[in-house]
């Protein structure tokens, strides 16, 4: 796996050189400008690109508005982003940005090793990987009178797993329930949400978005 690291904070980004070089990934470049990071993509076209959200000079969205610009000129680029604390509005924007091969952390999440190879891991191979905390403040910010107020409990819960990126058996596994059992509450999530068998769109990111957009207009 080949990658590319923008992050103005020095220390962090050669930290993460470090572990990730640890682990045998092959670590290609490390920035700390958004013009230095596309100029890295363009010329070592890695697998995955770890991108801060403040980047100079504003230290506003440059590390969104770069990544957006990289997947533009390599539509394969996986990206996985970071950021210090849960910004709504960027969060729900990734995911609509597209489905495929995409992640938001929290930056404390690369302490937690084992998370954040997971997460890489799993953006790198097509997935997306949306950090807990996340998931977890935008669903408090929800209101009763949402959309998802017709999902029960159990549904809520298989769905921010799903908002996650974990898969069927995570998800069991997380929860301590069989693959049917997880399969029978997704089918009654799309159900209750109106998103039939041959709709076009990914269901499962469908769910996620609308749960994301639902909490953005809400929160």
């Amino acid at each position: 796996m080949r990658i590319v690291i923008a992050e103005d904070d020095a220390l962090l980004r050669e930290g993460m050189a470090l572990l990730l070089r640890a682990e045998s990934l092959d670590v290609v470049a490390t920035t700390d400008t958004p013009t230095t990071f596309l100029s890295a993509v363009d010329a070592h076209v890695p697998d995955v690109a770890i991108v801060d959200v403040r980047m100079p000079p504003t230290h506003t969205d440059e590390g969104i508005v770069a990544a957006v610009e990289a997947r533009r000129r390599h539509p394969d680029l996986a990206v996985l982003v970071l950021s210090a604390y849960v910004e709504q509005t960027f969060a729900t924007d990734l995911l609509a940005s597209g489905t495929t091969r995409l992640g938001y952390l929290l930056k404390e999440r690369v302490g937690r090793v084992e998370e954040f190879l997971a997460a890489l891991h799993r953006v790198a191979d097509g997935g997306t990987a949306i950090d807990p905390e996340v998931v977890a403040q935008l669903f408090a910010r929800s209101r009763p009178d949402s959309t998802l107020s017709r999902l029960s409990a159990r549904e809520r819960e298989v769905l921010s797993l799903m908002a996650e990126g974990l898969g069927n058996t995570a998800i069991a596994q997380r929860l301590f329930v069989t693959d049917g059992a997880v399969h029978k509450h997704i089918r009654s999530i799309f159900a209750k949400l109106g998103l039939a068998p041959d709709d076009r769109a990914d269901r499962r990111v469908t769910a996620v978005l609308r749960y994301l957009e639902d909490a953005q207009r809400r929160g």
